[in-house]
């Protein structure tokens, strides 16, 4: 028995050397892959590293083993042979499967090392006891437990490079590097196993069992695997290469698209720190990629905020949200956040697309205002205020409370537009806005309805609060507006109506407050009226006479009467007034005094004015081809019809379509409406020219200057009534009628009295020296056909 010498081939040591540096390589080019891939991609990626890094740590085995060569014949156990493959790859894939896991531990790293290098040893020492030869083996403790050693170091190598280079593609001299690390290690770990083996001689061995497998063999089999092992990694290259070549095409563009995007895009992981960050973010919020990456996403959307989402990000469905953001500088700014959340092997993630909504919130609020808010004020407008009213009552029938309305109109606010222009009265509804809501709380609602009405919701308030609040009102008017230089005064109506008691519904209670108001304006105005059932049925009546008014003038229900003028000296009819009348079928007779009002207010009055015009005209005609001696008929004109710029026109057509002279036309105008005096003489001057007869009614009740009657081409002056029916028992008025009579006949104009009742009054005038007059003393206003039948000539 003695030990046989051993020599070496240096060829097949260095392609052992070779064979595992080629596998290692390989195995790191799979190992980044792998970690790139899911799912069945992942698990052929896995299968492939396994069994070539299994191979390669196999083949560098027997190719190691084979370089030895020894002074007889070797053959190998075919069983042990095979079965030493099977620990190279369990151990290959212990290093895989713990490699392709998101997150390592030490631990784990240091347990897979073990068991690897048990897997390793295991291979290479069943490799060696399947050597059949005239010889035995025994080994060098120490050396071999060096090689054990050698191989754990090998093991916990190959574990951390095989970690460290898994995503990071692309680094070829790291991967050199790392491959010339593991060949190091797993060749140490064989050649030291080797030098631990010492094979005597043993004569007595018999001769090799059956099934063995001699070098030859072995070599075709090595050989094999080198060539699996270079398909593999030409296969491993091209498609790593292919893999990279398509990630980085789509990395690129994918970053391209984050990057050009001008809205934030963030990625955060399951964490909720920040991952990804794009420029658009940079922009938002201010902060550059390196100072957020890796900070907590509540740094920009802080969890102070109310809403519920901000608690936890991950913990949501996806959706679209509004969220107030915060920018580096600590400014915060309104933002709508879209999410997605995904998971991969590496844990959870949630993108957010975040868009800066400061523009559309602004434009929203502008919108707002331009729906709800009155533009030249800044008030509430009617669509606002109602509303708050219909909340006020949801509020009131659940507490069982009350509030008031007051409503409030600037009286003759149309004449201030009319005399200083609109910019001034513009300027004088901004400045009594602010007067007004001096005067009132906070939980109070002012708003501005249109023109000049405004209107107040007073909440919790009665009757006395709301009184005592409307004269606070009424006296701050009573100091003046300053507006470019030029002092105002202006005086409000204001109406109230409280709920519940004059109504449960918004409609209600602002048309009852309007109601109160207009009552104020009918009253002389600058007063507060709360409303009452009564000023309701007399409104009723006022709003089905201004609907009747165009329908009755359709269906013939207005007539014209006729009340006869009378010389006093003669006692002979001289002329007629036309006195409109109104037979109603629901409401009978109504008074010229109720409706002539309200046909004033709607504008109908152009219509009566044209009716009584047309039939008078038309009337006196009929009269004259009657036998009746010739007189004129006056016809009163109201405001609005001289003030139409045709008034000529419509007076020549009325005449011309009945035929009547213009000298047997007389037309009663009121002092109001000759105030302008320029364009009421070029009026009067071009109807005087027409050959008609004017006259000033009611005079001495209106406002003009006594001046005119010097400028003016009338012909005639009316006594009102007023003064006529009080020259018996008040002197002033009777020396009012004798001023007027002596300057009418001074100035050489006829004058006439109206509401003549008595043989005194008659009298009276007569003794003044009046012309003519009118009254129940002589006639009440009279149908035609009574007309013709008292004033017919005598055949």
């Amino acid at each position: 028995m003695k030990e046989m010498p051993l020599t070496y081939d240096a060829g097949l040591i260095l392609l052992s050397f070779i064979v595992i540096f080629i596998s290692s390589f390989i195995a790191l080019n799979i190992s980044g892959t792998l970690f790139r891939t899911t799912g069945k991609t992942r698990w052929k990626w896995m299968s492939l590293g396994v069994l070539v890094m299994g191979l390669g740590i196999w083949s560098m085995h027997f190719i190691g083993m084979l370089a030895y060569q020894m002074p007889m014949p070797v053959t190998y156990n075919k069983s042990l042979v095979i079965l030493s493959i099977l620990p190279a790859l369990v151990a290959s894939g212990l290093a895989f499967a713990i490699i392709s896991k998101p997150r390592v531990r030490k631990l784990e790293v240091i347990a897979g090392a073990i068991l690897i290098t048990a897997g390793i040893v295991s291979m290479h020492y069943t490799g060696m006891a399947a050597m059949q030869m005239q010889a035995t083996i025994e080994y060098n403790p120490f050396l071999w437990g060096m090689s054990v050693v050698i191989a754990l170091v090998a093991s916990l190598i190959a574990m951390l490079l095989l970690f460290y280079s898994r995503d990071r593609s692309g680094f070829f001299w790291l991967k050199i590097a790392s491959a010339v690390f593991i060949t190091i290690g797993v060749s140490g770990m064989h050649y030291t196993g080797m030098a631990a083996a010492r094979f005597v001689s043993m004569d007595h061995l018999g001769a090799v069992s059956g099934g063995a497998l001699d070098s030859s063999y072995i070599a075709f089999n090595v050989s094999g695997g080198m060539v699996l092992i270079l398909l593999a990694a030409i296969l491993s290259l091209r498609s790593d290469k292919k893999v990279k070549s398509i990630t980085d095409e789509y990395t690129r563009q994918f970053q391209s698209v984050i990057e050009s995007a001008t809205d934030g895009i963030v990625v955060i992981d399951s964490q909720q720190t920040v991952v990804q960050w794009n420029r658009g973010a940079e922009n938002l919020f201010g902060y550059t990629k390196e100072e957020i990456e890796q900070q907590d996403i509540r740094t920009i959307l802080p969890k102070e905020e109310t809403h519920p989402y901000q608690s936890d990000f991950m913990s949501t469905d996806d959706k679209v949200i509004e969220l107030t953001g915060v920018k580096k500088n600590g400014s915060r700014f309104p933002l709508e956040l879209t999410s997605g959340h995904w998971e991969t092997d590496s844990g959870q993630y949630c993108s957010m697309i975040i868009r800066d909504i400061t523009e559309r919130r602004t434009n929203e609020l502008r919108i707002s205002n331009l729906v709800y808010l009155d533009s030249l004020t800044g008030l509430p407008n009617r669509r606002l205020f109602n509303d708050r009213v219909q909340a006020t009552i949801d509020q009131a029938k659940e507490e069982e409370t009350i509030f008031t309305i007051l409503y409030l109109d600037l009286d003759q606010f149309k004449l201030v537009n009319d005399t200083y222009s609109h910019r001034v009265g513009d300027e004088l509804l901004i400045e009594a806005a602010k007067r007004i809501e001096s005067c009132i709380i906070k939980t109070d609602t002012l708003a501005r309805l249109s023109g000049d009405e405004f209107t107040i919701l007073l909440q919790n308030v009665d009757y006395k609060e709301a009184q005592d609040l409307a004269h606070q009102i009424l006296e701050a008017f009573n100091q003046q507006f300053v507006l470019k230089e030029e002092a105002l005064f202006i005086t409000l109506s204001i109406g109230a109506s409280l709920y519940p008691a004059d109504g449960d519904t918004t409609e209600e209670l602002m048309k009852n407050a309007s109601i109160s108001m207009k009552r104020v304006k009918e009253d002389g105005k600058n007063n507060v009226q709360f409303y009452t059932q009564e000023m309701n049925q007399s409104l009723s009546r006022k709003s089905k006479i201004a609907l009747s008014i165009r329908e009755g003038l359709e269906r013939d229900e207005f007539s014209v009467h006729y009340q006869p003028q009378i010389d006093i000296e003669t006692e002979r009819i001289v002329g007629v007034e036309a006195l409109v009348r109104w037979h109603h079928p629901t409401f009978g007779m109504i008074s010229p005094a109720e409706f002539i009002p309200i046909a004033e207010e709607s504008g109908m009055i152009l219509n009566i004015g044209d009716f009584v015009l047309r039939t008078a005209c038309h009337q006196n005609k009929a009269w004259q081809d009657a036998g009746l001696d010739p007189f004129r008929v006056a016809v009163n004109i109201s405001a609005k019809q001289f003030s139409k710029p045709n008034m000529a026109e419509i007076v020549t057509a009325a005449l011309t379509e009945s035929k009547l002279a213009p000298e047997y036309l007389e037309l009663e105008l009121t002092e109001s409406i000759i105030q302008e005096a320029a364009l009421a003489i070029s009026k009067m001057d071009q109807l005087k020219k027409m050959g008609i007869h004017l006259s000033i009614d009611d005079f001495g009740t209106g406002y003009s200057s006594l001046s005119y009657l010097k400028l003016f081409p009338v012909d005639t002056l009316k006594i009102d009534q007023y003064f006529t029916r009080n020259i018996q028992t008040d002197a002033k008025d009777a020396a009012l009628v004798d001023t007027i009579i002596q300057m009418a006949r001074n100035l050489d104009l006829n004058v006439i009295a109206e509401g003549v009742e008595t043989i005194e009054q008659l009298a009276f005038l007569k003794a003044k020296g009046c012309h003519q007059a009118q009254g129940y003393y002589f006639q009440k206003p009279l149908v035609p056909e009574k007309i013709t039948e008292l004033y017919a000539p005598v055949r």
